[in-house]
Order: C-alpha cells, then structure tokens, then sequence
C-alpha cells in the first residue's frame, strides 16, 4: 500500500477534498445553460482549494508552502462569492449554500492558521 504523503495528513485538505465532491455532484444539477458558466468556474475554484495545498506542501521550504496556502485561500473566497451568486439566482439550495459557506468558514480558518505557523518559522 502506498505511504501517505504529507498533504493527505492536513485536515485542511481532507475537508477541502471533500467540498469540491460535494460541490461537482451539486453543479451537475444546475441549469445545462450554467455549463460553461458558473458550473464551471465553481468546480475550477473548488479543486484549486485541494489542489495548491496538496502542491504546496510538496515544496521544500515553509515560504513556498504559505505562497500556496494564500492561493487555496484566495480560491475559497472566490468560491464564497461563486456560490453566493448561485444561491442568489436559484440554482443552489438553500441546504447547500449553507453547507458549503460552513465549510468554507472553517476552511478559510484553517489556512489562515497554517499561513500563520508556516510564517512564524
């Protein structure tokens, strides 16, 4: 079996993982004209969360991994404000808009507190 590789131990990433599956199941239920729309740039931001924590923590100095924690972290604000306007026009739940926005409370926590520990060494 493989050896976990450092990311995979990051709840932070766990978490962040598990909103961009739950937000592509929950997109494949927009409208068909949102495809190239918000569907798509929701699903872009949300693997971008996972995707700079994971390569980030692949680098070799704290700097590197806090350059990409600030990009994961500037993808969960833009998905905050992607999946407001989703909300917003009708095409996500109320359910899942409350969902994911406290989820996305907690992963902006998280990372804001890696920031400040990969900073501080």
């Amino acid at each position: 079996m493989c050896q976990q590789r450092s990311h995979e131990k990051l709840d932070v990433f766990r978490l962040s993982r598990e909103l961009a599956i739950e937000l592509y199941r929950c997109t494949a239920r927009f409208p068909q004209d949102e495809r190239f729309g918000l569907t798509s740039q929701i699903r872009r931001a949300a693997v971008s969360v996972p995707a700079n924590i994971a390569e980030g923590a692949a680098r070799r100095s704290k700097r590197e991994f806090s350059r990409f924690l600030l990009n994961a972290r500037g993808s969960v604000t833009e998905l905050r404000v992607l999946l407001d306007i989703a909300h917003e026009i009708g095409s996500l739940s109320d359910r899942d808009f409350q969902t994911g926005d406290g989820r996305l409370d907690r992963i902006f926590a998280m990372t804001s507190g890696l920031i400040r520990r990969s900073d501080s060494k």
